[in-house]
């Protein structure tokens, strides 16, 4: 049966606009002006879904998360059937994944791990980013044949000597593999080896608190690699996308080298937003809840204010969420005496779209904005528009109806993620989720979930609309 989204008003990358959203099947088929005999004619045959007072947004696209990851001797806590369930209370309809492939492993092989993982389990679509942990000539090779599957983004990491990072040299090959094949790379840009110089000698003096990961992990150092992997994009002539990107430091230099015109993107996530090292790492043991890396930033700099005007300036592209949950007990407690055995991540897929929206209530960034960034900008940087990320015929019935008036209180006790605490623990949210659909199927309304497992399909990506 056909639908109709009537009496709302759509927000798009563009603007806000009053109108009927038709929907047929799994696809949108007509945006139509309400009260058109056009309109009228569709409400004749359709069923009515009454949108008054509602934001009518297209659903949220989240381009990092890492369900099932296996970290510090355990695995994020929420699995591809939790972790979707979660997300579509949140809004977001579409996540991107990584298939993890670490130092002796083979690229083919673990992606196929992952997609077993996923295959029958997601609530909502899905996709995969590849992550290269062993760049070597099948590595390479292997990157070829993926983006004919539809694996279209690999992700290196200057961080995690002995487990994930990669040389200078080696980084500079698997750019060169991406220029070639069209691809995007994706970079995780701190200087794990001086890191862990620092992480050291901190133990070495006893401080073993989970405030030091915050203090080891200067942004300095991920200034620096950031630089560094321009400079690489640059001689390799492959796009880049920096992940997670925390310290203005760090920043400046994506600025830099965009006001350039180099083919640099970056992202940011909502802890680095909103929580700081004084606040919420400084808690004796409790601040394990926020290790997380790159790691939150002191509060008497100004990393809040300049990453919510990088936001704004589009010196960062997309707000993704990094979402790697770990329970406080049995995996947090791992590092209880020795910060660096503390598993990095914190839970965040099912906030995203509800902590940016507070950036429109604060005044430091618009409605469109706030679906650019979440939805649009990442469907198209990741090769999934225009079947998501936008409310067009053609699209994906994708569709968020937000209720802008209701507030509430983000906590442990009301949150769908498999985590014994919540990071956001006390956030006080101006605006609801009201409805989800995913490709036209209503999965949350009325503050209940009635989506199904295995609901989600796999997304085969294209290339990133940004490439030049």
């Amino acid at each position: 049966m056909k639908k109709l989204i009537k009496n709302g008003t759509v927000i798009s990358s563009t603007g806000a606009d009053a109108a009927d959203v038709l929907i047929d099947g799994e696809t949108i088929v007509a945006v139509l002006q309400p009260g058109s005999d056009v309109a009228v004619s569709a409400e004749a045959g359709a069923e009515v879904i009454d949108a008054t007072g509602l934001y009518v947004i297209p659903g949220g696209v989240d381009g990092h998360t890492h369900m099932e990851l296996p970290f510090g001797g355990t695995v994020a806590s929420d699995d591809f059937e939790n972790g979707t369930r979660a997300a579509a209370w949140g809004g977001t309809t579409t996540i991107v994944d990584f298939a993890v492939q670490s130092f002796g492993q083979g690229v083919r092989d673990t992606l196929d791990q992952w997609m077993g993982k996923a295959d029958g389990k997601c609530a909502i679509d899905y996709g995969f980013h590849q992550i290269i942990g062993d760049v070597n000539e099948q590595s390479l090779k292997d990157m070829d044949a993926l983006v004919d599957e539809g694996i279209t983004s690999f992700k290196l990491f200057m961080a995690y000597p002995g487990v994930f990072l990669s040389d200078d040299g080696q980084i500079l090959r698997a750019m060169q593999q991406a220029a070639g094949n069209g691809s995007l790379i994706m970079m995780h840009a701190e200087n794990g080896l001086a890191i862990d110089v620092l992480a050291e000698q901190a133990v070495e003096r006893g401080e073993t608190d989970p405030v030091n990961h915050g203090y080891v992990r200067r942004a300095e150092f991920e200034s620096e690699a950031t630089h560094r992997a321009i400079q690489l994009a640059k001689v390799g002539a492959a796009p880049l996308y920096i992940v997670h990107l925390s310290a203005s430091e760090a920043l400046e230099q994506v600025a830099i080298a965009r006001d350039k015109g180099a083919n640099v993107f970056a992202e940011t996530c909502p802890q680095y937003l909103y929580l700081n090292v004084e606040d919420h790492l400084d808690r004796g043991f409790d601040g394990a809840a926020y290790v997380c890396s790159t790691p939150l930033r002191t509060k008497h700099a100004h990393h809040h204010e300049d990453l919510w005007k990088g936001l704004r300036t589009n010196d960062l592209s997309v707000v993704a969420t990094d979402h790697c949950p770990f329970c406080m007990k049995d995996q947090k407690e791992l590092g209880r005496d020795d910060f660096r055995a503390i598993p990095n991540g914190i839970g965040g897929v099912e906030h995203r779209m509800d902590l940016i929206y507070q950036g429109v209530v604060n005044g430091e960034i618009s409605l469109p904005r706030w679906v650019e960034l979440c939805s649009t900008t990442p469907a198209r940087m990741f090769g999934l528009y225009p079947r998501k990320g936008t409310i067009q015929p053609g699209a994906d019935a994708d569709i968020v109806l937000y209720d802008p008036k209701r507030t509430w209180t983000i906590s442990q006790d009301n949150h769908h993620m498999n985590m014994d605490h919540s990071a956001w623990e006390g956030f006080e949210i101006n605006g609801h989720v009201h409805t989800v659909m995913s490709r036209g199927r209503v999965i949350i309304e009325n503050d209940t979930y009635t989506g199904s497992t295995g609901h989600g399909k796999f997304l085969r990506r294209g290339l990133s609309d940004y490439l030049i």
